[in-house]
């Protein structure tokens, strides 16, 4: 018969359960899509503005006739 008493015997399976690694490279993964995703929406906001459209048009045209 084991030496723990039943609550310790649960303690000691919620230590392992919680020390082990198991899972955490998928919750990574979803913590740096979601920072992807947040990034891409504020580029969204950021490009549909005139005066950035505007200096990025600017910068094209700058570019394609910086050569002729």
């Amino acid at each position: 018969m084991s030496t723990l008493t039943r609550p310790h015997r649960q303690l000691a399976l919620l230590r392992s359960r919680l020390s082990s690694d198991r899972g955490a490279a998928t919750a990574e993964y979803a913590i740096a899509t979601m920072a992807a995703v947040a990034f891409a929406g504020l580029l969204v906001v950021i490009m549909q503005s005139d005066e950035v459209r505007g200096i990025l048009t600017d910068m094209v045209r700058s570019a394609l006739t910086f050569g002729g």
